[in-house]
């Protein structure tokens, strides 16, 4: 289970921080608007957002690793999974990445969030049935 956790706190710094570095605007890359003015594209809005998603991911994983109770990680690994699914739904569903192809978001943050997200959802579920399991045993 502390392998679980410590790939829980690694993915939660890499959410939190690979959007900061693949977004339009480290890219020096803004939105034009008609009168003149620039603001950010809405991948740079995903990325904020991922940043207050990688530091509830990054409790999960640090209260996962100093928890000694199975249903104390049996529930944390289920909050690890809600987590993981809204990685994902940031960059794809709910807000998004910019449109073009070769825009770095595109290119590099979605993928890597959808990657990311994918590996909290399989680490988080592999703790929840494992914790559960052990339950049966021990009941």
């Amino acid at each position: 289970m502390k392998v679980a956790a410590l790939s829980l706190i690694i993915l939660a710094l890499l959410i939190a921080i690979v959007p900061i570095f693949s977004d339009c605007l480290s890219a020096g890359r803004m939105l034009t608007l008609a009168d003149g003015r620039e603001i950010p594209m809405k991948c740079h809005w995903t990325g904020r957002a991922e940043l207050g998603l990688g530091l509830p991911l990054l409790a999960v994983g640090l209260t996962m690793f100093f928890s000694r109770r199975k249903e104390s990680k049996r529930n944390l690994g289920i909050v690890g999974v809600t987590l993981g699914v809204v990685t994902i739904l940031l960059p794809t569903v709910l807000i998004g990445v910019c449109g073009m192809p070769d825009m770095p978001c595109h290119a590099i943050m979605q993928p890597a969030l959808t990657l990311m997200g994918i590996l909290v959802i399989g680490i988080s579920l592999a703790v929840v049935i494992l914790n559960w399991r052990r339950e049966q045993e021990t009941a």
